[in-house]
């Protein structure tokens, strides 16, 4: 019979954690940023082929509860797996993706604000103003304050929030569905095309060809980052697996997260289409449904998705202020992190962890105002960095299914694993590449932790270490000397200095 307790995290909050972390502020620019690459054909394969991988990462994780239920997220899972160094780079990794994904709701948050007060608190190149960086500043240090009063308590409120933050959803997909025109959705469904652009970096209009196969693949990666963006935080409910009153609950959650997640992300992303032509779509300011609904109704509706939005925001915001400090506080438990990081206070919460994380936080959120397209520079990192984590998780089940003989288990994580490190592959390694400086900095604790419980590091660890650091020294210098504009290596041009 399985262990209920008495206190702990309910499968309705679970639930909550899921979908608030991971309808954020990506859904609400769903559909003008795909329409920049992607016809409303593309979208649909490209929604098959990710929702396929998505699926995967979500039965393995299910596998994973119930083959391995003394284990927690996704750091455990490579840890298990595959020793302490690719445990901690999981890990850290995770906690990376976390905060950077928090500044990533800042900027959005700041520019649903700008709806309503235009230029006041974010710049016309996707920067925050100075006003911006102070109030979300002040929100950030107020969300940790709640979050280090108990993560159960911070929980309750974020199951709250998720039911707020659906209403204008739900609003826009009625709207949406009263207002779709066939014939504007049709006209040019199963095509690619090329993109012209004016002098300011709009969508000037688009020369439409017959769709190809290259043509179908560019579309499909185009849409890459963006899709799966929108699922980060599926995970959720198996990283606060050990806080869940019952283990099983982390499994029911999360696939009943899925399922609701597509229905809204297919409807909001499609419906658009069925209303404006796709170059007008394009050219959608963000945040993209704000200005959309506004379009179909007026300025109430504008006003109620712009409040939406923000709602949402800081829904996320709180589901991802908890589960960084849930990734250090596990490393530390697994003595990978010095055991500073794991002390809680008379809340039960990791404060150091914390505490640390919004530092990073802070610094960062300061740096929004020298960044251009801001948040889609920290959501793609974000990205980009799970999705090794996420690889790593598909990669543990495989070995299990090759140890048990399970052809089941063997198949899901194949398919996790090629999936992510596809899409990686195909959208996101400069990204990853940035992120090697922020690793290095890690490895300073990880060698600490090593010291602080008497342990060796292989040989293998300090092989590991020297490649990661190399890297990310070059993309310090590349950085700071700058490479060929337009290629693939140019990290300053990624960031828009």
């Amino acid at each position: 019979m399985e262990n209920k307790k008495t206190k702990g995290i309910s499968l309705f909050a679970l639930l909550a954690i899921i979908i608030s972390g991971a309808i954020g502020g990506g859904v609400f620019n769903l559909a003008n940023d795909l329409a920049r690459g992607s016809t409303p054909g593309g979208v649909v394969i490209s929604w098959l082929f990710i929702g396929f991988g998505i699926l995967m990462l979500v039965l393995s994780f299910n596998r994973l509860i119930t083959i391995k239920p003394d284990l927690s997220g996704v750091s455990d899972y490579a840890r298990a797996g595959f020793g302490d160094f690719v445990g901690f780079l999981s890990g850290w990794g995770y906690w990376i993706s976390a905060w950077t994904g928090t500044i990533g709701f800042a900027v959005l948050m700041m520019t649903s604000a700008d709806y309503f007060f235009p230029s006041k608190f974010a710049n016309s190149n996707g920067s925050l103003t100075i006003l911006s960086v102070i109030i979300v500043s002040i929100i950030s240090w107020i969300l940790m304050l709640l979050v280090d009063r108990g993560v159960e308590t911070a929980a309750a409120v974020n199951a709250i929030v998720m039911i707020a933050k659906l209403i204008p959803l739900v609003v826009f997909s009625i709207t949406g569905i009263i207002l779709f025109k066939a014939n504007v959705f049709t006209q040019h469904f199963w095509q690619t095309f090329t993109t012209n652009f004016a002098a300011d970096g709009s969508v000037k209009d688009f020369v439409w060809h017959a769709m190809t196969a290259s043509g179908l693949l560019s579309q499909i990666k185009g849409s890459l980052m963006v899709m799966v963006w929108v699922f980060v935080g599926i995970e959720g409910a198996a990283m606060m697996g050990n806080r869940a009153k019952k283990k099983s609950d982390t499994a029911k959650a999360t696939v009943i997260g899925l399922a609701v997640l597509l229905v809204i992300y297919v409807l909001l992303s499609l419906l658009p289409y069925g209303y404006m032509d796709q170059a007008s779509l394009a050219n959608v300011k963000a945040p993209g449904l704000v200005y959309i609904l506004n379009e179909m109704v007026g300025g109430w509706g504008g006003s109620l998705m712009a409040v939406g939005l923000m709602i949402s925001l800081l829904g996320a915001w709180l589901s991802w202020t908890m589960l960084p400090v849930e990734a250090t506080q596990q490393l530390a438990e697994q003595k990978l992190l010095p055991s500073w990081f794991g002390k809680l206070n008379k809340y039960h919460a990791p404060s150091n962890s914390l505490l640390i994380t919004q530092l990073m936080i802070q610094i960062f959120i300061i740096i929004t105002y020298f960044v251009a397209n801001a948040y889609n520079v920290f959501i793609y990192m974000a990205t980009a960095v799970i999705m090794i984590c996420y690889a790593l998780v598909g990669a543990y089940l495989f070995k299990i299914g090759l140890k048990e003989a399970s052809v089941k288990n063997i198949l899901i994580g194949f398919f996790t694993f090629a999936f992510q490190a596809l899409a990686l592959y195909l959208s996101g390694w400069q990204y990853v590449w940035l992120a090697m400086i922020l690793y290095t900095i890690g490895f300073l604790l990880f060698i600490g932790a090593k010291k602080e419980s008497h342990q060796s590091i292989s040989v293998k660890e300090w092989l590991g270490m020297l490649v990661v650091t190399v890297l990310g020294v070059l993309a310090i210098v590349v950085l700071i000397c700058g490479a060929k504009a337009g290629t693939a290596f140019d990290l300053r041009g990624l960031l828009g200095f």
